[in-house]
């Protein structure tokens, strides 16, 4: 069951304010009584609203992984015309939004959803849901580099958080290498601003991981739904990091 406001707002009548307006005015009808209250709640796959007579189509929870090609914007829209994230998902009629960011040259595994509670419980700072990349490099960072990563650089918004680090590949040829990075924070360009904090400039990021879930087995500029175990593993992820901060 979900706030009827709420459910309003997903299917695109209005935004969250207009469409408390549109209840306490008397313009909705839930299973064909009017209702007044804020506090009402429906299921979206059994009951039916009307508002100002018409029925309106409800959308039920949608949850999807896309494996984002570089040189596409993490947005619904763009001005500029350049291709967005919702150019890869043929099929879904329903309004969907990114879960945080995959800035327009990097790649990898990008969430999509109507579930606004989630995306929300996902994206704040405080929950610290772990992120997973992998960053092609400049050079071959010793083994101190890394360990500084470990602990944490300042960069021009303050000391990033500790995370994880390890070798994946080294290419003598190229002068380049493969870094697996973990990072429990989600600023803006975070791990090639840490890279360039050392003087390894990264010239090819790819998030494989984001929390539980992995991007192993989904080809590039594709997508697929989540499961609703994936979709519990999700939110037991940020609930279970918001527990530890607070414990902290």
């Amino acid at each position: 069951m979900e706030r009827l406001q709420k459910v309003l707002a997903n299917a695109g009548i209005a935004s969250r304010r207009k469409c408390e307006a549109y209840i306490t005015s008397g313009r909705v009808e839930v299973n064909g009584e009017k209702v007044t209250e804020l506090g009402a709640k429906v299921d979206p796959s059994r009951d039916e609203v009307k508002v100002d007579g018409r029925v309106v189509k409800l959308q039920g929870k949608l949850y999807v992984m896309l494996h984002k090609p570089k040189g596409v914007i993490t947005s619904v829209t763009d001005p500029g015309g350049r291709k967005v994230v919702l150019d890869y998902l043929p099929g879904i009629t329903e309004r969907v939004y990114p879960v945080g960011r995959l800035d327009y040259d990097s790649e990898g595994l990008l969430l999509l959803t109507n579930d606004g509670e989630l995306a929300n419980l996902l994206a704040h700072p405080r929950h610290h849901v772990p992120k997973t990349y992998h960053a092609t490099v400049k050079g071959v960072p010793h083994g101190s580099v890394l360990e500084k990563l470990q602990k944490g650089v300042k960069l021009e918004d303050g000391m990033t958080a500790p995370a994880e680090l390890e070798y994946i590949d080294v290419d003598p040829e190229k002068q380049q290498s493969v870094i697996s990075i973990t990072i429990f924070e989600g600023r803006n360009r975070q791990v090639r601003r840490m890279f360039d904090a050392v003087h390894y400039p990264v010239v090819r990021l790819k998030r494989v991981q984001f929390g539980p879930l992995h991007i192993a087995g989904l080809a590039r500029g594709k997508y697929r739904h989540l499961s609703k175990d994936e979709v519990q593993e999700l939110r037991s992820a940020a609930l279970a990091t918001h527990n530890v901060q607070n414990e902290e």
